[in-house]
């Protein structure tokens, strides 16, 4: 199989007390943090093409568009969830979704990530 739109991948997380926004600096209340959330959505992203791309090949990201709209409390489960709806050469477009175990719609969004090669883009830092 080839990289196409229709990959997908979920995540189902707990929400602990490293996710919370008091933890990683974005805010003052102990909720899942909005970082913890994307990255949460960019592992899922990550697991839903990584079996497909060649060797030596990576992805990193390059643009976000994220609606955190519900908070969600340490102990609460997330599913976390990460659709490629566009591939455009190496440019990938994911629709993300998270929801919380009672139904609640915790996020929306849209991510772009980029094929690239692992060595050639280490080599420029």
């Amino acid at each position: 199989m080839r990289i196409a739109p229709g990959l997908h991948a979920e995540v189902l997380i707990m929400v602990e007390r490293e996710d919370t926004a008091i933890r990683v600096g974005s805010g003052d209340v102990p909720v899942l943090g909005t970082p913890r959330l994307l990255s949460f959505a960019e592992g899922a992203m990550v697991k839903a093409v990584q079996p497909y791309l060649e060797q030596g090949q990576t992805t990193v990201g390059t643009k976000v568009a994220l609606d955190h709209r519900a908070p969600s409390p340490v102990g609460m489960h997330v599913e976390v969830s990460a659709e490629l709806v566009e591939v455009d050469g190496r440019r990938l477009i994911f629709s993300v979704k998270a929801v919380d175990k009672n139904g609640t719609l915790v996020a929306t969004g849209r991510v772009e990530r980029v094929i690239v090669d692992r060595e050639r883009f280490l080599a420029r830092l």
